[in-house]
């Protein structure tokens, strides 16, 4: 069959199925499902006989669209929050993987920025981080206490300035999307840099060792929610200028929705970030090496595996559930 009587002869059921995902036609969970069926028979003869064809990318988000709407409808059985962190939000982030791919290539390529300004310019730390900061924590390595400038003030007061302003920093770092993404790459960019010569800054000064085993306690989860963050600025901007097949507002609405949720997903790990700070690194270097390590590693296995594997997972055990169910 040619492509363009495949398109006309299934046009009506796909702008159907479009005003079911804009929730402007309500569907019963059986009647989403036979859409369901039908639009994979649909994808599968695109695959097969169109397979660069803009109709099989159209289909493909189509039936990705309508999965989420299958199993939005069917009842939640377990706690509203527990699902929310344990089924809703990875869900999306697999649905969006590849922003946290950009997030991430980003943010690599703004550090890498920050150690070379650093390496070209020896006043750049100075320019970015404040000269006050900088003698200070030169004065600190001196003194064999690299860490020294988060010994300051109380715990709790601490721990609740830092919570307060890294949170600040992720909003900007996700509301700045409404620019079309371009808000959120300059947010990240002026983190990255800031980032990138604070630890040439301390490996230049020969304390890299000591700065890393107190900085990165709770930099795991205080950076890499930073780029969970800027993905989801990512997303924001790309709801904006890519509407595909939805109008602009339905797509700003849709993508808005979905990147709030993952948003709010980093929450909890900056939050932890912020504890850790506030009470654990400034004793970071009085701590076995062996200690600070395992808390890194843990931090690490902890976040990388919630954002980079069980999405995966539960990717694929969804999508056995439903195809069970429907079929």
């Amino acid at each position: 069959m040619r492509e363009i009587y495949f398109i006309k002869q299934n046009k009506e059921k796909w702008l159907g199925i479009e005003q079911v995902i804009d929730g402007k036609i309500k569907k019963n969970p059986d009647d989403l499902s036979s859409l369901y069926i039908n639009l994979i028979n649909d994808l599968s003869f695109a695959q097969t006989y169109y397979p660069k064809s803009n109709t099989t990318v159209y289909l493909n988000h189509l039936s990705s669209q309508i999965f989420q709407k299958i199993y939005k409808t069917k009842r939640v059985e377990e706690n509203r929050l527990i699902y929310f962190f344990k089924t809703e939000v990875p869900l999306l982030v697999y649905q969006y993987r590849r922003y946290l791919m950009y997030a991430f290539l980003f943010f690599i390529l703004f550090t890498s920025i920050g150690v070379l300004s650093g390496i070209y310019d020896k006043d750049f730390a100075k320019v970015i981080l404040g000269e006050d900061y900088v003698n200070q924590t030169i004065e600190n390595i001196k003194s064999n206490n690299a860490v020294g400038i988060y010994q300051s003030g109380t715990t709790w007061g601490s721990t609740i300035g830092i919570i307060f302003n890294n949170i600040q920093v992720g909003a900007k770092l996700y509301i700045y999307g409404i620019a079309g993404g371009v808000g959120t790459l300059f947010a990240l960019l002026s983190n990255s840099v800031m980032l990138g010569s604070f630890q040439y800054f301390f490996y230049d000064y020969g304390a890299l060792k000591d700065s890393a085993r107190g900085i990165w306690l709770h930099g795991v989860f205080e950076i890499f929610a930073m780029v969970v963050e800027a993905m989801c600025g990512l997303i924001l901007g790309a709801s904006i200028l890519f509407p595909r097949t939805f109008s602009r507002f339905n797509s700003f609405k849709k993508g808005f929705q979905d990147s709030f949720k993952i948003f709010l997903s980093t929450v909890p790990f900056t939050i932890c970030a912020g504890i850790i700070e506030g009470y654990i690194t400034r004793h970071a270097l009085k701590m076995p090496l062996v200690l600070n390590f395992a808390i890194i590693i843990t931090s690490l296995v902890i976040i990388g595996f919630y954002y980079f594997i069980y999405p995966a997972i539960v990717n694929k055990k969804t999508n056995k559930h439903v195809n069970d169910t429907i079929l």
